[in-house]
């Protein structure tokens, strides 16, 4: 504090000397003070200086009180070292107390010159902006966010604004200068009024447009004005990708061979294309993705876009449908304008059967607002105007209701069918599933796809996260074959019911229940071995009994006649053997589910098998019943009243022939059953290699009828 203060003294006394003697020519070195020197200190003004005598030395002090202030107003305070300021000429006066005297010597001065050459106005032109910006008058910019021009604050706290052409060097040259930079969320210039009207209008705007937007819903979709503006319902929700990072390539996907091949071909003419066109081959428009749900059809899309490489859109079918009629065709249209502008690359529609059903069908007639955008897909992929470099990939599990002009080749080309997958692509998937997971080594993939018939890969992704979460459950660091066997039935029966009350006498009724299902299909030639029984309630059921299909059986849908009595006899195995242990008068309700299987199979294979002699080689009682209609109101019966008793009593004894043969085969293997049922209740659960070794004891014959 005390070197300011000799500082500030030393100034003022050198400002007094040379307003009464000529200075020599100023030099040109400057030095500068900040504000702060200043205000910390008690200077004197021009105020209190004239209230005192107009002495020599008070005119000095004035003189150099006002230059002080002159400076102090223009933002900083320069000061010559090695020349004074300049000359006040001032002629001697009396001394006198008149202060008009002073007012008049003070008016005669001339001003101090500053050293601002900065343009006047709040609005600058660039090249004065530029100027200044290198001369280093500009202490800070504001950028518009919208671009277009900029504030600017001067050293000495001027404000201005310059509009800012496209210069891609303006911003090196605000940082080579020293400038601060920043971005202004909106125009910084409306301040105060203008600031609260813009904080009040945009929700007053929002708050309009949801009004009109519910008078619209409310007065019908079919008013004037459109659906365009600011909400934009006819722009296309279709996720874009520039380069596709979907993380997935055909390496990823398993179990769909076929599918693949067709697929890479695809991704070959893209990558290719010259080798098919030097041929004439033109590449497919589209490929329709078909299959039941969880084969693989949305990974098979992420894959062909991952290996592609090309520009990718996906969007689900369901985007396009809304609550006002021609949105979803304005969708349409936007979504193939953007794919055009990127072309070659691929559009991937989900679920198209939510909008390509057939038209002008249904219990109410067509649908206005989806057959509008079907009507505008169908232009959009072979209409007039072409579409050429834009590939459709649609994924369905109902391609029946589709409708005929969406599947015509032209529109789509292919149709890929995703199928479940055999047993060599189970453990292709399953191995693909399992990767990141510590498995045991009694861990055998071929074991598991054999006891997982029909499944398919979302099916096997489940199985196996199914597994890990039970190992985790107990502890384990391991995935072993116990824990995918225990999600296998929890997937397959539903969680097991630890704490249920299960008295002595239900429990061995269960086990006898079980016991005849095993006992008469494994005597049954021709059908499924037995891989685990077991008398542990899971669901709705109180056992339950497993059986291996053939893998063959299954893939190929062909069931012959003897197999399906079998499955009767099996059926009714269980109801057998509570009447043979327990008496006609103990059954219980438990083999409900098991008649209703069979009267089903049983009808099936007199009305539609053909397995009737008396009914012959005709199918009655097909459904020909509409596509959109429930599946009750879809059977109509197609025959007279004296068919209606043939059939009855033909499916009557089918099953009354089932019947019989399993009671001869639990009553000719009555030792077994015991044994088995026993073994049943003191473990719970019975495998396969268990079973078979009680009927190697027992010496148990097959049936042959």
């Amino acid at each position: 504090m005390g070197s300011t203060s000799n500082n500030l003294l030393l100034s003022s006394t050198f400002f007094s000397t040379q307003l009464l003697h000529s200075p020599p020519t100023p030099k040109t070195t400057n030095s500068s003070f900040p504000l702060s020197f200043l205000s910390k200190r008690k200077t004197l003004t021009l105020k209190s200086i004239l209230n005192k005598e107009p002495s020599k030395a008070n005119l000095a002090a004035a003189g150099a009180a006002f230059i002080f202030s002159t400076v102090l107003q223009n933002g900083q305070l320069a000061l010559a070292i090695d020349a004074p300021p300049p000359v006040i000429q001032v002629e001697a006066a009396k001394p006198t107390t008149s202060n008009a005297s002073l007012e008049n010597i003070l008016a005669t001065a001339p001003k101090p010159q500053t050293q601002s050459d900065l343009p006047e106005g709040s609005q600058w032109r660039y090249s004065e902006f530029l100027n200044a910006v290198k001369k280093g008058k500009v202490e800070r910019v504001r950028f518009n966010k919208e671009g277009g021009f900029l504030q600017l604050t001067a050293v000495n706290g001027v404000k201005a604004t310059v509009t800012v052409p496209n210069d891609p060097d303006l911003i090196d040259i605000l940082a080579m200068n020293g400038v601060d930079i920043s971005v202004s969320e909106g125009d910084s210039n409306n301040g105060g009024l203008f600031s609260i009207i813009g904080n009040l209008f945009f929700p007053l705007l929002a708050l309009t447009g949801l009004y009109f937007l519910f008078r619209r819903g409310q007065g019908g979709a079919g008013g004037p004005g459109g659906l365009g503006g600011p909400m934009e319902f006819g722009k296309s929700k279709s996720k874009f990708q520039e380069v596709p990072e979907t993380g997935v390539t055909f390496a990823d996907v398993a179990g769909a061979d076929q599918a693949k091949l067709e697929l890479q071909e695809v991704v070959d003419f893209l990558k290719n294309p010259d080798k098919y066109t030097a041929l004439g081959a033109k590449i497919p428009k589209g490929c329709l993705l078909v299959g039941p749900p969880g084969t693989g059809k949305t990974l098979l899309a992420k894959a062909v876009s991952g290996e592609a490489g090309v520009p990718f859109f996906s969007c689900a079918a369901s985007e396009f449908v809304e609550l006002f009629v021609g949105v979803g065709a304005s969708r349409v249209r936007d979504l193939f304008e953007k794919a055009k502008a990127k072309a070659p690359c691929i559009v991937f529609i989900d679920e198209i059967d939510a909008v390509g059903r057939q038209r002008g069908t249904g219990m109410g007639g067509g649908n206005d607002e989806r057959e509008q955008t079907i009507n505008q897909l169908l232009t959009e992929m072979d209409g007039f105007s072409g579409n050429n470099g834009v590939i459709i990939l649609a994924a369905t599990n109902r391609p029946d209701v589709l409708d005929a002009a969406l599947l015509r080749p032209g529109r789509f080309d292919r149709q890929v069918t995703v199928d479940r997958p055999d047993v060599a692509g189970r453990v292709k998937i399953l191995e693909v599933h399992s990767r990141g997971k510590a498995l045991a080594k009694d861990v055998d993939f071929d074991k598991i796809a054999r006891r997982t018939p029909g499944f398919t890969g979302a099916d096997l992704q489940n199985l196996m996260n199914e597994a890990a979460i039970f190992a985790a459950r107990r502890d384990l660091k391991e995935i072993s074959k116990d824990e995918i066997s225990d999600a296998l039935e929890r997937i397959i029966a539903g969680p097991e019911k630890k704490n249920a009350v299960v008295s002595e006498d239900k429990k061995k009724l269960v086990a006898y229940h079980e016991a005849g299902h095993a006992l008469v299909g494994a005597l049954m030639p021709d059908y499924d071995a037995v891989a685990k029984i077991s008398i542990i309630p899971r669901g709705q059921a109180g056992g339950l009994t497993f059986f291996a299909p053939s893998e063959e059986r299954l893939e190929s849908g062909l069931y012959s006649r003897s197999y399906l009595e079998n499955q009767m006899a099996v059926a009714l195995g269980g109801r057998v053997a509570e009447e043979v242990i327990f008496g006609k008068e103990g059954v219980t309700t438990g083999a409900s589910s098991d008649f209703m299987q069979v009267s089903n199979v049983a009808r099936q294979m007199v009305e539609r098998f053909g397995f009737s002699k008396k009914i012959g080689q005709i199918a009655i009682g097909g459904g020909g019943g509409n596509t959109f209609l429930g599946q009750q109101m879809s059977t109509q019966k197609d025959y007279s009243m004296a068919t209606a008793d043939i059939v009855d009593s033909e499916v009557r004894e089918l099953v009354d022939k089932a019947y019989a043969r399993a009671s001869l085969l639990i009553e000719t293997h009555i030792d077994i059953l015991h044994s088995l049922a026993q073994l049943l209740i003191e473990k719970e659960t019975v495998d396969g290699e268990e079973f078979m070794s009680l009927f190697i004891d027992g010496q148990a014959e097959l049936y042959v009828g």
